[in-house]
C-alpha cells in the first residue's frame, strides 16, 4: 500500500491519501478553535485492504460516475459493452469509472500538497478498449487552515472526441464532534429539481422538490429524516460557485463543500453501512452517455483532440 499525508502549516490540519488505490483521500483531520473534526469516513477494509473503495474517503469518478445502464452504450456511431472482468459493475451497471481502483502516479509533492495523474491507457490499458478515446486525469489536493482543496484536470491526448463526465463521492463522517448525534446533523443542498429513477437510473425525466419532504434540502434537514440514493439538478450557485452544507447545531461546526459551476448535479446519499451522508458534485448525471443518444441533455462533455477541462472542490469545516 502506499498512502501520503499532507500537513497544513500552522494549523496542523492533515490529510492522507490513497495513492495506489484511487487518489482518493480517505482521512481529513482539520484543527479548528482547538478542536478536532474528522470530516471523512473511511472502513477499515479499505484503509487496511484497499477493499470496496467506492465506501469510502472521497473517490474520484471518472470518465463517467456513477452507472451506466448495462455497461452499453453508443457513441459516435460505435456501439461499446463493457465487461465486467474489466470494469467495475453494480449489478448489472457499470459504475464510476476507470480509475476508482487502479494506481495512480505522484507527479509534484511538497508539505502541505500533492499533485496526481491518471492515465487510460498508462495506468489501465486493459480498460482502454472500454471507452471512445483515451484521457489524462490529474488532482492536485493541498492543505490550508482547516480547508482541503482539489484542482481537477482532465485533457484528452487522442486523436479522437473523448466523452467524459467528473464527480467526487466524499463520505461526511457524523457526528462531527462529541457533542454532536448523527440524527440532529442539517443537511442542506441547494437542488431545486431531482431526476426521476428506475432501478438508480435516471428515465429522463425531472421533478421539482418542492413539497417533497426528505428532498428539499434547500432549508436543511436533519440526517435522521433522510434516506437518499437520488440525483438532484436545477442547483444555485452563488457568484458561479455552488455550494452544500452539513451543521451540527450542538457544537456550531459545519462543513461547507464548494464547487465551480460547472458541476451541475449533486447525489445525496446515506449509506447503510455507517454514519454518513454524501453530497456528491458530478459534471453530468448518472448514465448521461445514454440520455445523450436519446436526445436528452444529461450533461455529457465531450473533448476534442487536445481539449481539456479544469474545475475545482474544495472542503472546509469551521
Amino acid at each position: 500500500m502506499h498512502d501520503l499525508t499532507l500537513t497544513a502549516p500552522g494549523s496542523g490540519s492533515t490529510c492522507t491519501i490513497a495513492v495506489d488505490c484511487g487518489f482518493n483521500c480517505y482521512a481529513f483531520t482539520a484543527h479548528v478553535g482547538g478542536q478536532t473534526v474528522d470530516v471523512i469516513a473511511a472502513e477499515d477494509q479499505f484503509v487496511n485492504d484497499r477493499i470496496k473503495p467506492s465506501h469510502s474517503g472521497i473517490p474520484l469518478l471518472a470518465p463517467f460516475p456513477n452507472r451506466i445502464r448495462d455497461g452499453k452504450f453508443t457513441f459516435d456511431g460505435r456501439d461499446y459493452v463493457l465487461d465486467p472482468d474489466v470494469v467495475g459493475f453494480n449489478t448489472t451497471n457499470a459504475i464510476h469509472g476507470f480509475a476508482i481502483d487502479k494506481p495512480w502516479r505522484v507527479t509534484e509533492q511538497s508539505e502541505d500538497s500533492a499533485t496526481g495523474q491518471f492515465q487510460l491507457s498508462v495506468d489501465a490499458p486493459e480498460r482502454l478498449s472500454s471507452w471512445p478515446a483515451d484521457f489524462l486525469i490529474e488532482v492536485k489536493y493541498f492543505l490550508t487552515g482547516a480547508t482541503l482543496r482539489a484542482d481537477v484536470r482532465i485533457a484528452n491526448p487522442d486523436d479522437k472526441p473523448l466523452p467524459f463526465g467528473f464527480g467526487t463521492h466524499a463520505y461526511f463522517q457524523l457526528p462531527l464532534t462529541q457533542k454532536g448525534s448523527p440524527a440532529t446533523a442539517i443537511v442542506q443542498s441547494p437542488a431545486a429539481a431531482r431526476w426521476l429513477l428506475e432501478d438508480g437510473l435516471p428515465t429522463g425525466e425531472t421533478e421539482p422538490v418542492d413539497g417533497k419532504p426528505g428532498y428539499d434540502l434547500r432549508g436543511g434537514v436533519p440526517f435522521a429524516d433522510l434516506s437518499l440514493d437520488d440525483v438532484f439538478t436545477d442547483v444555485s450557485t452563488d457568484d458561479g460557485v455552488l455550494k452544500t452544507v452539513i451543521r451540527e447545531p450542538e457544537s456550531g461546526f459545519r462543513i461547507e463543500q464548494r464547487t465551480d459551476d460547472s458541476f451541475r448535479e449533486i447525489v445525496g446519499f446515506t449509506p447503510p453501512w455507517c454514519d454518513a451522508v454524501c453530497l456528491e458534485p458530478y459534471t453530468c448525471t448518472t448514465d448521461a452517455i445514454n440520455l445523450a443518444a436519446r436526445g436528452i441533455d444529461g450533461g455529457l462533455r465531450v473533448l476534442g483532440p487536445g481539449e481539456e477541462w479544469r474545475g475545482w472542490f474544495e472542503i472546509e469545516v469551521d
